[in-house]
């Protein structure tokens, strides 16, 4: 452990400095641990949360569902903990320890808020969706031709090669479309769609005349070995954690990339509590840190920082590095720091039965489902709001528990088992947010966590433009079904909270005025050039799509940038 900053010393300064911090090693973290050590770099990956290994700390990835002690349920106590992912799907027995403890972190909802959190190595990298969508030059243009907050200082030119670099390495399976607002990628061989989803996805191509597409999802599973990753196993318990690397999470794939360059130190259990400003040359010159276990202060130095702490965290590192040159925080004087919430919104879609393919069934548990791109307010399509949405989903046959309410006993009940039920199809949409000024997060000084720091205060909803969208969301999506020839067909709009989708973004957004955004065209804060943030905080605006394949891409380019700056001499 390095000695007590309280009293530094030339010596402990030399031990405490390397040429890059991470903050966060999540999957932004991760590439930027990744990318900096494989150019020569000593880094720092500073990690709030406990040590995570890749296989030997997936306890429960190879338990029968038998084994859990509540078969997969959590406690009354656990409910109590944990109200916050109760809230949603993610509450269950395997992954409990993944979210963060609430107690110990808690935030301040001024307007419902959920945030979903994991304190860990790997942070979200190990329980993501895993779908894996490029942005187009229609999204990266919407603002501007629009007049919605501020212009992308990028287009898909910039991005698309670091598009192709990040899909080599993380290992993207998908079909190409030759879709214009659905860029493709380095894609491996897509997995199937299922008899059920072959046959709607060509009534719909039908029925709209090839405008509408349902494709299967874009997703970070192998469907083919890389680099010492064997394929998906069609296990789909990806949440637990992988053990034989067969999705992308910063423990299977960018971390031991990092470690093999014999460049990275890890410190995990290091609350990262303000970045370190000098005024003078107005860069950073390093991080405080907070041992979570011990309470001790420490300080470490860098040429650059890159803060990958996750979309609102990040922020509320700049928020608290507050000095008398910059009273709200680094990166604040534009009047944008905490700004420009965005999220997708979505619980809600709709659902029917099959008839037919009774004689069709699915192998294995695919860790993917459909997708059906964007097709709102794209070429002579107008609606009476901005933007779009896109819908995830699946078609499965009903498992024997639809028999249970039968109570029946004997062999018949024993032959009901045995048979699949009737086929359903369901889709769900996720529409986008737009960047309002009014949606933001500032720090609530008058609540401490469990180390005596102030929390965050969420003050953010989803406003007209969006509830227009959700109408259209739920009708568009029983007409399709319908015409695809889907029988009792049902909506459902269960209503959103801004947090909810778990693709939280802006407040910290890039721009191309250093009085109207937090960072420049390479992720780099206005005020302090050598820091980078390229995590969901650096967005511009949140298209529709997942959003994790951009936080990746941008995060590969921002470090060559910021390698080749250094070599320049100008960080």
């Amino acid at each position: 452990m390095p000695g007590d900053t309280t009293n530094i010393n030339t010596k402990a300064v030399a031990q405490n400095t390397y040429d890059a911090i991470v903050i966060g090693s999540g999957i932004s973290g991760g590439w930027a641990a990744k990318e900096l050590t494989e150019k020569g770099l000593k880094v720092l990956m500073l990690e709030r949360g406990p040590n995570h290994e890749h296989r030997t700390d997936y306890k429960s990835a190879n338990k029968d569902p038998w084994e859990f002690e509540h078969r997969g349920q959590t406690t009354e106590q656990q409910r109590k903990d944990y109200p916050v992912i109760h809230r949603g799907w993610a509450a269950f027995e395997p992954i409990m320890d993944g979210w963060v403890n609430e107690k110990d972190s808690p935030y301040t909802e001024v307007k419902p808020f959920t945030w979903w959190r994991s304190y860990r190595l790997g942070g979200r990298s190990i329980l993501w969706g895993r779908q894996s969508y490029r942005l187009s030059d229609m999204d990266f243009e919407a603002n501007a031709k629009e007049g919605v907050g501020v212009d992308w200082p990028i287009r898909y030119k910039d991005l698309a090669p670091w598009y192709d670099y990040v899909e080599k390495f993380a290992g993207i399976s998908g079909s190409k479309e030759g879709l214009a607002h659905l860029p493709d990628g380095q894609f491996l061989p897509p997995m199937d769609l299922n008899c059920v989803e072959k046959d709607v996805a060509a009534r719909i191509k039908k029925t709209y005349n090839g405008s509408r597409h349902m494709i299967i999802g874009r997703v970070a599973n192998l469907t083919a070995p890389i680099a010492g990753r064997t394929k998906c196993q069609f296990r789909n318990r990806c949440w637990e954690g992988c053990p034989f690397g067969g999705y992308f999470s910063t423990q299977s794939s960018t971390l031991p990339a990092a470690q093999a360059t014999g460049n990275l130190t890890v410190r995990p259990m290091s609350i990262v509590t303000k970045l370190i400003y000098d005024k003078d040359t107005k860069k950073a010159t390093g991080v405080e840190v907070l041992d979570a276990e011990t309470n001790k202060t420490y300080e470490y130095f860098s040429k650059i920082v890159f803060v990958n702490a996750s979309a609102l965290n990040s922020t509320w590192v700049l928020m608290n590095s507050a000095t008398e040159v910059w009273p709200e925080g680094l990166g604040s004087s534009s009047g944008e720091l905490g700004h420009n919430v965005m999220d997708h919104h979505y619980n809600l879609g709709a659902s029917g039965t099959v008839e037919g393919f009774k004689d069709q069934y699915v192998y294995g548990r695919r860790a993917n489902g459909i997708y059906i791109p964007r097709f709102a307010n794209m070429g002579s399509d107008k609606r009476d709001y901005l933007r779009g949405f896109g819908y995830q989903g699946a078609a499965s046959r009903q498992g024997w528990s639809k028999e249970v309410a039968e109570l029946n006993i004997g062999a018949g009940f024993k032959d009901a088992l045995t048979e699949p039920g009737d086929w359903s199809m369901g889709i769900g949409g996720f529409g986008e947010v737009l960047p309002y000024h009014e949606n933001k997060i500032s720090l609530d000084k008058t609540v401490k966590d469990k180390w005596g720091l102030p929390v965050l205060a969420m003050d953010a909803i989803i406003r007209e433009n969006e509830m227009k969208m959700r109408k259209d969301i739920v009708s568009e999506a029983i007409a399709m079904l319908e015409s695809s020839g889907v029988k009792n067909v049902h909506g459902h709009d269960n209503g959103h909270n801004l947090g909810h989708g778990i693709h939280e973004m802006g407040t910290a957004r890039m721009g191309r005025d250093e009085k109207t955004s937090v960072l420049n065209s390479f992720n780099q804060v206005w005020e302090a050039k050598n820091v980078f943030i390229t995590d969901g905080a650096a967005m511009t605006s949140s298209a529709c799509q997942n959003p994790s394949l951009t936080y990746m891409a941008l995060t590969a380019r921002a470090a060559d940038h910021a390698v080749a700056e250094l070599k320049k001499g100008n960080l």
